[in-house]
């Protein structure tokens, strides 16, 4: 969208406001909303190399790249920090993005909750996994229940200027946590004006009405090559505390849509950490349950994905994808149709592969994350096994949960 509101009228028609990505469970870095089709994240030089780089076999499990743009910190006549985008003239053709004008954003909106003195933040956090609060109105009844405990004022800022909910901007916690700190690190560090490079990726649950994210992180270890000694040695131990050593896979995210309730379930990544490997399983069965029965239709798809995804890195040679994630994803929304056998006109429920009808596949396996990836390096011969092993157990699970074990 086009800034125009709040920011001085001499920016308008430069820049692109980007606002929090709403549907962002897990990560540290803030991933930003560019357009309805893409996000954006900071770059870094290494995983735009492996974008740059990307084996073909590797394409359709990994987000589509549209290339690099500058983004500056900037403030509003409001005092609110903002980031704009100013695309590059070859990566804003190829983006096929109309800028629309904006009324303020969610996070403008956050931004100006009432707070105490010493609490300046929106979201307070509590990890304990037993804790559900519902606070945030979003898609217009639907709310998010999730682990987080939330200010008191959020949900009465969810409105338009004009008081009307707004019924598509539905937001998992986590990625506004992580919005926050993102701006705070960035206020600190560096002053207006100066240009700062994200990578341009595709949004790949954009085709999603109410999108069910789980985010895993894979394989065995977590720390790069160029990791401190510090930092290697924290990662490690979140290995060896987690189902990272013992299933080479470790859930950090989840959102899933609860058609009973019309609400999301949200877990985060301490949520993950504790979890044993009978833990992990029951939390994917929670992944596929939408509240009123278990989406069996949706085994048989994921397991077709991991499977292709698994003969895709048996042959990656010398690769090594530390510390990347795993997105499954599928459409929480089912549709309903009229029974044939039910001369009343009643409705069953029929399966629906997304929201923008049956062109879209009903599950949709990614990879994401490659800041420390590598390859080539002589250090490593053949594939990633800390990889396949998470994935082989991922499969192995996913087989057992569709046999009813």
């Amino acid at each position: 969208m086009v800034v125009q509101n709040n920011l001085d009228i001499g920016e308008t028609r430069k820049g692109i406001l980007l606002e929090p990505f709403i549907h962002q469970v897990g990560g540290h870095m803030s991933v930003m909303k560019y357009d309805d089709c893409t996000v954006c994240k900071p770059l870094v030089s290494q995983e735009q190399w492996f974008y740059e780089a990307l084996p073909t076999a590797m394409k359709q499990f990994t987000p589509h790249y549209k290339g690099v743009i500058s983004v500056y910190l900037k403030k509003d006549s409001m005092g609110n920090l903002n980031l704009v985008a100013c695309p590059h003239t070859d990566n804003h053709n190829s983006l096929d993005n109309t800028p629309k004008e904006c009324s303020m954003t969610i996070w403008q909106k956050l931004n100006q909750a009432k707070t105490s003195k010493n609490d300046h933040t929106f979201v307070k956090w509590n990890h304990n996994p037993f804790t559900n609060v519902t606070e945030s109105s979003c898609h217009g009844n639907t709310r998010l229940q999730t682990d987080l405990q939330y200010h008191q004022d959020v949900s009465s800022l969810m409105e338009d200027t004009i008081g009307n909910q707004e019924a598509n901007n539905s937001f998992n916690p986590w990625g506004l946590h992580c919005h926050k700190q993102h701006l705070n690190r960035m206020s600190s560090k560096y002053k207006e004006n100066k240009p700062h490079q994200f990578l341009l990726l595709e949004n790949v649950v954009s085709k999603y009405k109410y999108p069910c994210i789980l985010d895993l992180k894979m394989g065995t270890r977590q720390h790069g090559d160029d990791a401190s000694e510090e930092k290697k040695a924290r990662q490690i131990k979140k290995c060896e505390q987690s189902t990272s050593a013992s299933l080479g896979v470790r859930i950090c995210g989840m959102q899933v849509y609860q058609a009973d309730t019309i609400q999301y379930i949200c877990k985060d990544k301490y949520y993950g950490r504790k979890l044993s490997p009978d833990g992990f399983k029951q939390a994917l069965c929670q992944f596929l349950h939408n509240g009123n029965h278990f989406r069996t239709d949706l085994v048989e798809p994921i397991l077709f994905q991991l499977n292709t995804l698994l003969s895709v890195i048996k042959n990656q040679l010398s690769y090594r994808f530390f510390s990347s994630s795993l997105l499954i994803n599928y459409e929480g929304l089912e549709k309903t149709m009229p029974s044939d056998n039910d001369p009343q006109g009643h409705y069953q429920n029929i399966i629906c592969s997304a929201s923008h009808g049956n062109s879209h596949p009903k599950v949709d396996v990614r990879m994401i994350d490659f800041a420390h990836t590598t390859s080539k390096d002589s250090r490593y011969e053949g594939p990633d096994h800390g990889y396949i092993f998470g994935l082989e157990n991922l499969i192995k699970i996913f087989q057992s949960i569709s046999m009813g074990e």
